[in-house]
C-alpha cells in the first residue's frame, strides 16, 4: 500500500490590521503561526485606518512569512500549496496578501488557494477531535454570522448581521463612554465591575423565524442614553453601561445560536472570531 503523503500549506492572512502567516500540516496541525499586530498604531486614531493598515502590511508581510517558515523548520520548496484570504475585508489590505501569495505561488510553481474569510473562521483547525456537523457562531470586529457546517467544505449561512457587526457596536459604544479603542476588551473589563441590569437596553431579535442579527439599534440606544444623561446632568456610570450593553448583545447571540442548533439537531457549537477572546462573552455560550 502506498504511504499517504503529508500535505503542507503556507497560509497568508491580511484582511484587516493583522499580518499573519502559518504553516499547516494535513489541514489540521499548525506547525507555526506568526501574527504581526497593528493595534497600538490604530489605537492612536480610535479605530482601524485602512490606508495605514495596507502600508503596514506591505512593510511586514515578507518578514512574517519568513518567520512562519523558519518556526516550522521548513522551506518554501517544501510547501505543497499557498493559501490566502481573498475576502471579505479591507480592500487595500486584502490586495497586499493576495499580491504576495500570487507572486510566491507563481515564482515557486505552487498551486494558489483562495480562502473566504468567514469559511476560515468557521473551520475546526484548533481542535483535532472536532468535526462536522456543527453550528458555528462567527463574531468579530466586522462580521457576525451563524453558519451550519454539515461536512468538510459544506456550509449553510443561516444568519448574518443586517447592519453593524457585534464587534463594531462594541467599538462605537466604548468610544461613546470614553473607553477608546479597541472596544471589545475594554467593554468586557468594565462590564465585570458593572451591573448588567442597571440600564434596560433593547434586545433585537427581528422576525420570529430569522437568524439574522442587528446591532445598530442597540448601539443607537446606548448613544441616546448617554446623551440624555449628559443633558439632564445625571450620573453616567461607564461600568453599568458596559455591563448592560454586553448583556443585551450576548443574550441575542446565544438565543439565536441555540435556536439555529436545534433546527439542525446539532449538539455541537463552534465559537469563532476575535469576539470570543472576551472572557465574559466566551463563558456565556
Amino acid at each position: 500500500m502506498e504511504e499517504k503523503k503529508d500535505i503542507y500549506i503556507l497560509a497568508i492572512e491580511s484582511s484587516c490590521d493583522e499580518t499573519a502567516a502559518a504553516v499547516v500540516k494535513n489541514g489540521r496541525e499548525v506547525l507555526s503561526n506568526v501574527i504581526s499586530s497593528q493595534i497600538d498604531l490604530h489605537t492612536l486614531y480610535g479605530g482601524v485606518v485602512p490606508e495605514i493598515a495596507s502600508r503596514k502590511h506591505v512593510e511586514n508581510i515578507d518578514g512574517v512569512i519568513k518567520k512562519a517558515l523558519a518556526d516550522a523548520g521548513m522551506t518554501l520548496e517544501e510547501m505543497d500549496a499557498i493559501g490566502v484570504t481573498y475576502g471579505p475585508g479591507l480592500v487595500g489590505a486584502l490586495l497586499v496578501g493576495l499580491a504576495e501569495a500570487k507572486a510566491i505561488a507563481y515564482a515557486a510553481g505552487k498551486p494558489l488557494i483562495g480562502v473566504h474569510h468567514i469559511e476560515g473562521h468557521a473551520n475546526y483547525i484548533q481542535n483535532k477531535d472536532f468535526a462536522p456537523p456543527y453550528m458555528a457562531l462567527v463574531v468579530s470586529g466586522g462580521h457576525s454570522h451563524l453558519v451550519y457546517v454539515s461536512d468538510y467544505g459544506k456550509y449553510e449561512i443561516m444568519g448574518h448581521t443586517r447592519d453593524d457587526a457585534a464587534g463594531e457596536a462594541y467599538d462605537k459604544v466604548a468610544r461613546a463612554i470614553g473607553m477608546g479603542y479597541p472596544g471589545g476588551p475594554k467593554i468586557d473589563a468594565a462590564a465585570k465591575k458593572g451591573n448588567p441590569d442597571a440600564v434596560k437596553f433593547p434586545r433585537v431579535f427581528l422576525e420570529e423565524d430569522s437568524y439574522d442579527f442587528s446591532f445598530s439599534g442597540l448601539k443607537s440606544a446606548v448613544l441616546n442614553y448617554v446623551n440624555k444623561q449628559k443633558m439632564m446632568g445625571a450620573e453616567i456610570v461607564p461600568e453599568d453601561i458596559a455591563a448592560s450593553f454586553q448583556q443585551s448583545v450576548v443574550e441575542v447571540l446565544v438565543s439565536k445560536t441555540i435556536k439555529a442548533a436545534k433546527r439542525h439537531n446539532s449538539t455541537a457549537v463552534s465559537k469563532r472570531g476575535g469576539f470570543f477572546a472576551l472572557g465574559s462573552v466566551n463563558c456565556s455560550l
